[in-house]
């Protein structure tokens, strides 16, 4: 079932924000970031081109018209900070139109497949990196089987300490799958398919540092192509870095997309006298 509207429903939960992509990007909800600068030994330059970000009127398996983010090769296609790319794709986010502060962030996403892609659903804070605080509901690196989660901020950037795996099994992290973040003051609990799959408590990120998610966050979604993480799980160099030679072919044939079903933020759950 597609998202409702926001407003609409229940008194609680209350959907803060929804998108379920049932006409062209909502430039209203969304922008289209054009890449300014290189960040993570990524191999691709993010466009505002209607090839690497468009809607579509559906796909397999999906409830209805699905956002696409389409990364392609084409060489040379940009050089940032004296680097050449040669690949291109999509990146937006909410920033500037919706932000929040605790609540339900869900995606219903199928992930491409591919040694070295790198989709990510994401919140993010304003303000300096890390010290604004990061969420990462959902990351993959083009693995088969897993997906990643994981929270960032001042003394725990990185892989250091807070970051989980969650491993699947059927039809694994290309199938359609619902990739969720329940975020509160004390906690963020994440979810896949309605399953916990990471639990990040107050006292674990004090552990490394200060906690830095209670402040505003906006949503981004993405593909990269290549970088340090995916470098980090399949310790590729050649033909590009992180990315395997298979994946390029894949993309330069058109077959590497995440499609995104829908987007939803929920209110938290109303807070009860004791």
């Amino acid at each position: 079932m597609k998202c409702a509207d926001a407003g609409s429903g229940p008194a609680w939960p209350v959907v803060l924000f929804g998108d379920d992509f049932t006409g062209p990007l909502d430039r209203s909800k969304w922008n289209v970031r054009p890449t300014d600068r290189i960040v993570n030994h990524e191999q691709q330059a993010y466009v505002d081109e209607p090839s690497t970000v468009y809607v579509q009127p559906g796909a397999p398996g999906a409830e209805g018209a699905v956002l696409a983010l389409h990364p392609r090769y084409r060489p040379g296609a940009a050089e940032i900070d004296g680097v050449r790319l040669d690949f291109v794709s999509g990146r937006i986010d909410t920033r500037d139109h919706f932000a929040f502060t605790y609540g339900t962030a869900s995606a219903r996403i199928r992930l491409p497949a591919g040694a070295g892609v790198w989709p990510a659903f994401w919140a993010l804070g304003m303000g300096s990196w890390p010290d604004c605080g990061e969420i990462d509901i959902m990351e993959c690196v083009g693995e088969p089987d897993w997906v990643s989660a994981a929270v960032h901020g001042p003394g725990y950037s990185g892989e250091e300490g807070l970051v989980n795996k969650h491993f699947f099994s059927g039809d694994g992290a290309t199938g359609w799958h619902v990739y969720t973040a329940r975020w509160g003051p004390d906690e963020i609990v994440f979810e896949v398919d309605g399953m916990t799959a990471y639990r990040v408590t107050r006292p674990m990120v004090g552990f490394f540092g200060e906690w830095a998610f209670d402040n505003d966050k906006f949503l981004i979604l993405n593909v990269a192509v290549g970088g340090v993480y995916p470098f980090k799980t399949n310790g590729i160099h050649l033909p590009y870095y992180g990315v395997a030679a298979e994946t390029v072919r894949a993309i330069e044939a058109g077959k590497v997309r995440m499609l995104v079903d829908w987007v939803r933020v929920d209110s938290p759950p109303p807070v009860t006298g004791s």
